[in-house]
């Protein structure tokens, strides 16, 4: 017991595996990935600047959309920073603090995404089945409380996980086979009995997954069985849904340890990287009303 201890206490620190390659290739990679960073930033910072600045995206959908660009800025510098230092200079150490505060930021993000993606739905919702009485149920004062709903959960429920999982001790082995902290390789390396961790990660990750996307389903189906035609409007919201739920789910939902393997890391870049990229694109550079204004501000560049 006494050995055990003191091997408890000698890991102070964690050891990111990230991607494993080639020099060349793990240069290669550092660029491609910076360059995603950066363009994720620019466009999440841009459709901020715009709903901010212009009256005429102060409506609720944009003010939603707003708060979904400022959490994936904030989402993608929770990991890729790491992700990059790991590419550049293969620095793979990270503190059993910082570990944990990275974990803790990135379920935030996500279980407040997952929030943030239902009150869209049910916005669009509103908006197309019962666009006379929008105004009055979409007020600004419901719209901030929804808002703000969103993030409490999210932090909520991260803090929660994060507790729990903090109290469990690591002895295995200081390794970890991802790019960035989370849940399942960390408590791959636990030596004390984890089945409450598990449990609880396990019923707060359905509880923040399952019903958030059936609150979602239910306002698709609504707005499928009253406004067929409008549907197609919704589609791009109904993309980045199914690919962001999909995902979470095959990472989150699973009742037993997940292991660390390298499809599953493969299949996190998909949410924590390709997803926070493609947002902005599908949700608000391809709108209409955005386009306008971008045009109008680039002509009026040009013809200065």
């Amino acid at each position: 017991m006494e050995e055990d201890a003191n091997i408890t206490r000698s890991i102070s620190s964690f050891i990111l595996l990230g991607f494993p390659t080639s020099r060349p290739v793990q240069i290669l990679l550092f660029l491609i990935f910076f360059l995603i960073y950066l363009l994720t930033i620019v466009e999440n910072l841009l459709i901020i600047i715009l709903i901010w600045t212009h009256s005429k995206l102060h409506k609720p959908m944009y003010f939603f959309l707003g708060h979904l660009s400022f959490l994936e800025t904030w989402y993608v510098t929770v990991t890729m920073p790491k992700l990059l230092s790991i590419f550049a200079v293969e620095s793979r150490e990270i503190s059993l603090s910082s570990c944990m505060v990275q974990l803790y930021f990135f379920i935030a993000l996500v279980c407040t995404e997952c929030v943030l993606l239902t009150v869209m739905a049910f916005d669009r919702y509103v908006a197309i089945c019962n666009p006379l009485h929008y105004v009055t149920i979409m007020n600004w004062n419901f719209c901030i409380l929804l808002a703000f709903g969103s993030w409490f959960t999210g932090f909520l429920i991260s803090l929660i996980k994060v507790y729990y999982i903090s109290r469990v001790t690591f002895c295995r082995s200081n390794v970890i086979n991802h790019f960035y902290c989370d849940i399942s390789p960390i408590l791959n390396l636990a030596c004390t009995d984890m089945k409450l961790a598990e449990l609880v990660d396990f019923v707060l990750a359905l509880l923040i997954l399952l019903v958030p996307l059936l609150l979602t389903f239910v306002s698709y189906s609504c707005i499928l069985h009253g406004r067929q035609k409008a549907f197609s409007t919704c589609t791009s919201h109904l993309v980045v849904v199914v690919i962001f739920y999909a995902a979470t789910l095959f990472m989150y939902a699973r009742p037993n340890r997940a292991r660390a393997v390298d499809y599953n890391k493969l299949v996190s870049v998909i949410y924590t990287v390709i997803t926070p990229l493609l947002n902005p694109v599908i949700y608000c550079l391809r709108n209409k009303e955005v386009q306008q204004i971008l045009n109008k501000m680039f002509s009026k560049n040009s013809e200065l």
